[in-house]
């Protein structure tokens, strides 16, 4: 494999103090997201809170000022509108607390309000607020499923203190990319979920990588300190870790930049997870490790 570094030397336990604090604002941050997430006062997409999605396509491209003053004047507040100019279609999001079905009326005052435009009806989707609300709940159900999961894994395959570091990293990882969508007011939806409970994932994997040498290095080097064991693992698969990511870091890129709307918060999320990821592999799981206990830790064989 191409090595973009050799023999490094990073004293990586050595910043595991700083590290973990950063990490633990991170995470409350993210904690607090979920609080909002759950009684309903975050950024949520119609997934979570309930809604009406008509996608409309025009005959020639249409200004979105039009759009807004036409639904505005008929009456219709709380809505987003997407423009999709190459295929002249707009896509009218209406986040509502009732089951009220707003479909018609969105067309309707766009047929007034524009009447020298034809309109087609491409799609329309329509959560009810109680759906919504239990989709929430089974969402915060599936991450944790995906986290208990990881547990039962990693203590299979390694031991209990390696699972502890595994699961405090992805729980990490979710957190603080949740934290991020929650700061910035992005959109929280099942899209975003699904962004969460693949880079839980990929975190995963890297981490795993990260231990399986930890453990390998262990064997040799019974007598040697554990602390400089994590560290010299650590140095040894580091241009493993950075090529890895890096590689998947583009993949992800080119959906950001050229996958479409419908996928941008996808990548935005597994972005800003692949950054987390490749960090709390290093300095979250391999530290709680450490941390778990004082002596050296058993070593399956």
């Amino acid at each position: 494999m191409i090595e973009l570094l050799k023999n490094t030397q990073i004293n990586f336990m050595g910043k595991k103090n700083i590290a973990l604090l950063l990490s633990a604002i991170v995470s409350i941050i993210g904690i607090i997201g979920i609080v909002q997430i759950a009684r309903g006062s975050a950024n949520l997409g119609i997934d979570f809170a309930g809604g009406t999605v008509v996608q409309l396509k025009f005959n020639k491209n249409v200004d979105l000022s039009q759009v807004r003053k036409a639904l505005e004047n008929d009456g219709i507040r709380n809505f987003e509108l997407q423009d999709m100019p190459t295929i002249q279609k707009v896509s009218i999001t209406i986040k509502q607390e009732e089951d009220t079905q707003y479909s018609d009326k969105v067309i309707n005052a766009l047929r007034a309000g524009l009447k020298d435009t034809d309109i087609t009806v491409d799609s329309v989707s329509t959560i009810g607020p109680k759906v919504g609300k239990q989709l929430r709940i089974d969402a915060m159900w599936a991450i944790i499923a995906a986290t208990v999961g990881i547990l039962i894994y990693v203590t299979w395959r390694f031991q209990f203190r390696f699972s502890i570091g595994a699961t405090v990293a992805t729980f990490h990882d979710v957190l603080a990319v949740l934290a991020v969508f929650y700061v910035f007011g992005r959109e929280m939806n099942l899209i975003l979920v699904t962004a969460l409970l693949t880079i839980a994932g990929y975190s995963l994997t890297d981490t795993v990588v990260v231990f399986d040498r930890i453990r390998e290095n262990l064997r040799k080097n019974i007598r040697e300190p554990v602390e400089d064991v994590i560290n010299r693992s650590i140095n040894e698969v580091l241009s493993r870790t950075i090529i890895t990511s890096l590689t998947t870091f583009l993949s992800a890129a080119a959906l950001f930049f050229f996958g479409g709307e419908v996928i941008h918060d996808f990548a935005l999320a597994m972005l800003i997870g692949i950054i987390i990821g490749t960090y709390s592999s290093i300095f979250v799981a391999s530290p709680v490790v450490l941390l778990w206990r004082g002596d050296r830790p058993l070593v399956k064989r």
